[in-house]
């Protein structure tokens, strides 16, 4: 049997460094509960994905050349608390360098050990049931990298699944998008804004009073919505949510 790792890489990403500390916090507490040391290179930028997506390959292959040679300093997995930013080492590197063999070679290497954070929990750490008991009911927004770029369907659902109190709402269309897609909210702010109300109308005829992701890009789009409606329904990344259980 593979031996389960006892330190990790905290790749926090931009949104989670500068807007939600608190999610890097609840991640880091869970994890060293588990007996897992968790290590923040303090030099780590941005995975290079707003420029990826805007179109500024150049700009984004040299935050993802720091990207890369950072993380490959250790052998340890490198854990992040993000579907998006996850696909986009994982995945979209390999797009950025498939003209440079050195740096391909490099991003293929680290991609093999690159995990999001509840994919790590349950396929890495083989945990389902962490103890954490809570009160709420809470509707789960899989974001589109997660769910379509991973392919990380069913591990976070196992993680709430295992909270003890915690009723997990129905919603239609569950796994359509938010509308947020970084740039795409930007640049499609119409198209974005009529997803955005169809996802919210959903939810709110759930009964939820909690929306759960594994991305703060999506639940800070749901958040701005919700708070233009007056709404009281909360966001919580689902690091937070195991974290308030456990306390």
């Amino acid at each position: 049997m593979k031996e389960k790792p006892r330190k990790v890489q905290l790749f926090h990403t931009c949104i989670v460094n500068e807007v939600y500390p608190e999610v890097g916090i609840s991640v880091a507490t869970i994890l060293e509960r588990l007996g897992v040391e968790v290590e923040v290179p303090t030099s780590q930028t941005c995975c290079g994905q707003p420029a990826f997506n805007a179109g500024f390959h150049d700009d984004a292959r040299k935050v993802a050349r720091h990207t890369v040679d950072l993380l490959l300093k250790s052998g340890d997995p490198v854990l992040i608390p993000s579907g998006s930013c996850c696909d986009m080492i994982s995945h979209q590197y390999h797009m950025l360098f498939e003209n440079d063999a050195e740096y391909l070679k490099k991003s293929h290497e680290l991609s093999e050990r690159c995990y999001e954070f509840s994919q790590f929990l349950v396929d890495v750490l083989g945990i389902t049931d962490l103890g954490a008991r809570i009160n709420a009911k809470v509707a789960y927004h899989p974001s589109c990298h997660l769910l379509r770029g991973l392919g990380v369907r069913t591990q976070p659902k196992t993680l709430l699944e295992g909270v003890g109190h915690l009723e997990c709402a129905t919603v239609k269309d569950q796994e359509e998008c938010c509308g947020f897609g970084g740039m795409f909210s930007v640049k499609n702010s119409g198209i974005s804004g009529g997803m955005l109300e169809n996802k919210l109308k959903n939810i709110q005829a759930s009964g939820a009073n909690t929306i759960v992701s594994c991305d703060m890009g999506c639940l800070m789009h749901l958040e701005g919505g919700l708070k233009r409606r007056g709404s009281d329904i909360n966001v919580k990344h689902i690091s937070q949510i195991l974290a308030e259980g456990l306390s």
